[in-house]
This record gives C-alpha cells, sequence and structure tokens, in this order.
C-alpha cells in the first residue's frame, strides 16, 4: 500500500544528541520536525525505536525526544548492527526515519534495513546533516536504493487519513 498507515508504521529516531544538534544545518527546524512526528507518534500509538551513537562523546538525546522510548546505545553508525535495534525493528512495520547525520549514520541504517527488505521512508524535513550538500546526496541515494522521501506533513496527514480521525485537531496543530 502506497499510503503510510498509524496502524503499521514504526517511528525510528537516529542519534539526535545534544553534543551533536548545534552542528546541523538547520538543525532546529530537524529538530522540531522530529518533535512532530515523536508526539503524532505517540498520539495515534505508532511504537517508536531511539539510538544514541556513542553518547559518552556526544552526549544524550536531547530532551524534546528523550521520552521517545529507552536508547539503543550503539557504537557501529549502522544501527542494524545493534541486536537490541534489531529486536526492536522486528517484524513488519514500515519504517518512518528521522535523525542525524543524513550521510552516515541515518544512511547506513536505511540501506541496510532496505538490504533486510523493509519498507522505509525518510522524513526528509527531520534528517540532517553537518553540510547540507551531504544530506542532499544521502537523500538520493537512499531513494535511489528504495527508501521512500516524504515530508513530516505528509506522514501525519497519512497516519491520520481523514479530519474525521479522533486526534485530527490535536495532531494538525503540531503543523502550526
Amino acid at each position: 500500500m502506497p499510503l503510510l498507515s498509524a496502524g503499521n508504521a514504526m517511528l525510528v529516531v537516529i542519534d539526535f544528541q545534544a553534543k551533536l544538534m548545534p552542528a546541523i544545518h538547520d538543525g532546529e527546524t530537524v529538530l522540531l520536525n522530529a518533535g512532530r512526528l515523536a508526539e503524532a507518534a505517540r498520539l495515534l500509538d505508532v511504537p517508536a525505536v531511539l539510538t544514541e551513537q556513542y553518547p559518552r562523546g556526544l552526549g544524550a538525546t536531547v530532551p524534546a525526544l528523550a521520552e521517545v522510548a529507552p536508547a539503543v546505545t550503539k557504537m557501529s553508525f549502522d544501527a542494524c548492527a545493534e541486536p537490541a535495534f534489531l529486536e526492536a525493528v522486528a517484524g513488519d512495520r514500515e519504517l518512518v526515519v528521522c535523525g542525524c547525520e543524513a550521510h552516515v549514520c541515518v544512511g547506513q541504517t536505511v540501506l541496510t534495513l532496505l538490504e533486510h527488505r523493509r519498507r522505509v521512508v525518510v522524513v526528509a524535513d527531520a534528517v540532517g546533516s553537518r553540510v547540507p550538500l551531504s544530506r542532499e546526496i544521502a537523500l538520493q541515494r537512499m531513494a535511489s536504493h528504495g527508501a521512500e522521501i516524504v515530508t513530516t506533513e505528509m506522514v501525519l496527514f497519512e497516519w491520520l487519513r481523514s479530519a474525521e480521525h479522533p486526534q485530527f485537531r490535536t495532531v494538525s496543530k503540531l503543523i502550526r
């Protein structure tokens, strides 16, 4: 099915860490959109998984996203190298991905998930890199291997499907 479904989705939140975020180009917008996705996931009962890359060096997850899920700590850039991550994403849910950096941890994780024949949807306005060109090339590469590239609003409205959804007003306020 081309449209996303809240009933069959999982939000994957990759490495929104305190010491990394100040270096991310347009990091405030990326973080704001990730927060919108996280809140919509909470309201619509979409499960989530969160990763932290080398938290001793990069710090913990930023407070705005720290409550999304318990963090899966990793040293590999590819979260799929961590058994706890693979366990968290096991099954056939479509994986809606946001995070940093697009060309490193997000990209490697997405490419491996695609190798595992998962439906992976990358939220372009909720992924970032230090250098805009790195982000753009990473999005192109992920798309060329089968990742779907969407925006935060696309995800929210596809999860809702209708203005008659009981959470429509609450979720739609997230993007105003």
